[in-house]
């Protein structure tokens, strides 16, 4: 088997369709399956096998995302000449149209996977206008390809409901060597961060309007007087808000922004933290949730997004009213106040964690691309 993959961002992009990319990638291999990547070229880019890279500008919505230009008869020979059996549109911008384009050329099959709700972000970019657009052409785009992959039922769920046709859940795993409970990591971090206080509270992500930041600083400002002086906030991420929470960690003692921060470090960061608190409703999936979760540490998140798929309230996470400050308060403050509560949580939640395992998701993904290959050949021999 060969398989060709396009998209608008790819490692060392920090995203999580970037990421989830990559390990696909590394999963092929392992599998000692044939690969080329098409994808933009940009400042953080290096030299990879099997990447095919293209002069881009980042696209306005999303950064991370990159328009690119490049010319479509050099991928289409470059394709010719690799000849895959499927060609994998992970994003439905630039990128995936060159691959869209060159593939009903080529009569190659075709599948493509929705990962970002990019009709929420509009009205974070005051773009709301545009949304009756971004749908009809997002579902131009995927209904044109034989397979549409959703990150979770609840991406499904609101597909169905747009009247998306051939979807197909292919979820997300997680790294349960790396991410795992760490019995020493909240005095690691306590000293490496210079932390007073009893409890930590945690978010991880991108720091951007999309991430409903603004409830985030709320739940902070909001917090009760008694609860705040026993909390500390590691705020761990980067991105386009990234100057307006340094003003907010200037003028509040209890703030830590770290920047960037993956791997083993991160790993510490989940395990060491009390509580993830992840306000976002508008995620498909949530790969920093079930990364939390995996270190034994429970999540407290909003009622709406992908991240219903694996929080289980009062089992593993509390689930509260999106954009509700207090309901947050509530959670947070009863989880602090039983540590005997909280602590099951989080053996609840690593054990859901440990039964996602990245191989058997990529290997499933695969047998989803040997259907659709299978089912083109079969449709080529009928009208031969």
């Amino acid at each position: 088997m060969k398989i060709a993959v396009f998209s608008d961002t790819y490692f060392p992009q920090v995203n999580g369709v970037a990421q989830t990319l990559k390990r696909l990638s590394n999963h092929l291999e392992k599998r000692q399956i044939s690969y080329q990547v098409y994808s933009p070229e940009n400042k953080s880019s290096t030299t990879y096998p099997n990447i095919n890279q293209f002069p881009s500008l980042p696209f306005f919505l999303y950064p991370e995302c990159r328009t690119v230009i490049a010319n479509p008869k050099k991928i289409e020979n470059n394709l010719k000449e690799f000849k895959p059996d499927l060609i994998h549109l992970a994003t439905p911008y630039m990128m995936g149209l060159y691959g869209l384009f060159a593939a009903k050329k080529l009569n190659i099959p075709v599948v493509s996977s929705y990962h970002t709700n990019f009709d929420q972000y509009l009205k974070y970019y005051h773009a709301s206008l545009l949304e009756p657009f971004l749908w009809k052409y997002l579902k131009w785009f995927h209904q044109s390809t034989e397979k549409i992959f959703v990150p979770s039922k609840e991406t499904q769920k609101k597909l169905v409901a747009l009247d998306f046709r051939d979807l197909k859940v292919w979820g997300r795993g997680i790294d349960f060597e790396l991410f795992k409970p760490n019995t020493d990591a909240k005095e690691q971090i306590k000293r490496k961060f210079q932390i007073q206080e009893k409890h930590i509270l945690l978010y991880v992500g991108r720091l951007a309007p999309e991430k409903d930041l603004d409830t985030l600083s709320e739940i902070i400002d909001k917090l009760p007087s008694s609860m705040k002086e026993s909390v500390h906030w590691l705020i761990v991420g980067d991105g386009p808000s990234k100057e307006s929470w340094r003003e907010k960690e200037k003028s509040q003692k209890n703030i830590t922004l770290t920047g960037y921060i993956k791997g083993n470090e991160l790993a510490r960061i989940y395990a060491g933290a009390d509580l993830f608190v992840f306000p976002s409703y508008t995620e498909t999936f949530g790969n920093v949730v079930l990364e939390a979760m995996a270190c034994g540490t429970p999540a407290v998140v909003a009622n709406e997004g992908g991240v219903k798929e694996f929080v289980i309230d009062n089992v593993n996470g509390k689930i509260c009213e999106k954009q509700n400050a207090e309901s947050f308060h509530q959670a947070i403050s009863a989880l602090l106040a039983d540590e005997k509560l909280r602590l099951g949580m989080g053996r609840e939640a690593r054990s859901y964690a440990s039964t996602q395992s990245w191989d058997n998701i990529f290997d499933g993904l695969i047998s989803d691309y040997c259907e659709v290959i299978q089912s083109h050949q079969k449709l080529n021999k009928k009208y031969a």
